[in-house]
């Protein structure tokens, strides 16, 4: 697990695996934790990590209801949840989905957990809407594309975007609607413009300047999703098999 600062007022915490990150936010001595690292030992270890840096939550997050952004509850288990509308749809929708997720990935990865996870006490946020932290605002955005539900995050005072499966260095986007990708994308934009820092769900802390190169490298690849080629050409460091693999499965969804 690695633990960086994006600002005095946020840490990004990220995961050995997937560089999952959290992302920690704090004004007025209030802070909240959104989003997860992912393995057992990380969890138990964050609690005395944002405490001894300050950052003890008073609520959690989840930028969308994907089980790997979930996991926050069990790290502090008495703290609410709070999700987009949409997400709390979806998790009325899909009962226990998230949960057989986890299982599942677990199993494939040989993880043991002490018990499983219980999302407890969740409160639907407004979407787009504003969230007070201590004496500020957090900005939330709709994000939808990668899922159909999601929400980005900007805590302007400190210039931080936090913006969800977008964005990221390490993949390429996973689209379950490319009019709804290419929407967030250009909702971002204007966003990015106006952060000093941009964390992706996966992958690495970026400069206003980099992020805004990856988003028309994501543009880009989107269009030519849309055209149904199966060999684009993939953003450089986004180039592998694993890339690949997950175009071949973008492909077949865009399709349907």
């Amino acid at each position: 697990m690695r633990v960086a600062a994006a600002h005095r007022d946020a840490l990004v915490v990220t995961s050995r695996l997937w560089q999952t990150n959290a992302v920690a936010l704090r004004a007025g001595g209030e802070a909240m934790l959104v989003d997860s690292p992912y393995f057992p030992d990380e969890l138990e270890a964050l609690p005395d990590l944002l405490a001894s840096s300050g950052f003890s939550p008073n609520g959690l997050l989840a930028t969308h209801g994907d089980y790997d952004h979930l996991l926050g509850r069990l790290a502090f288990p008495s703290l609410a949840l709070g999700v987009g509308q949409d997400t709390l749809e979806r998790f009325h929708r899909e009962p226990g989905a998230a949960q057989r997720a986890l299982r599942d990935e677990d199993a494939r990865l040989y993880v043991a957990r002490s018990g499983p996870l219980s999302l407890g006490a969740v409160q639907a946020l407004p979407v787009p809407g504003k969230l007070e932290v201590g004496d500020e605002e957090v900005e939330l955005h709709p994000a939808e594309g990668h899922t159909a539900d999601g929400m980005a995050l900007f805590a302007r005072w400190c210039g931080v975007l936090v913006c969800g499966d977008y964005l990221s260095d390490v993949e390429i986007p996973m689209v379950v609607s490319l009019a709804d990708y290419r929407s967030t994308l250009a909702r971002l934009a204007p966003l990015v413009e106006a952060a000093s820092a941009v964390v992706p769900g996966h992958g690495s802390v970026l400069s206003r300047e980099t992020a805004l190169k990856l988003l028309d490298e994501d543009v880009e690849y989107l269009d030519a999703l849309e055209a149904g080629s199966e060999r684009p050409a993939l953003p450089a460091g986004r180039d592998s098999a694993e890339q690949r693999r997950l175009h071949a499965e973008n492909l077949r969804r865009c399709a349907v």
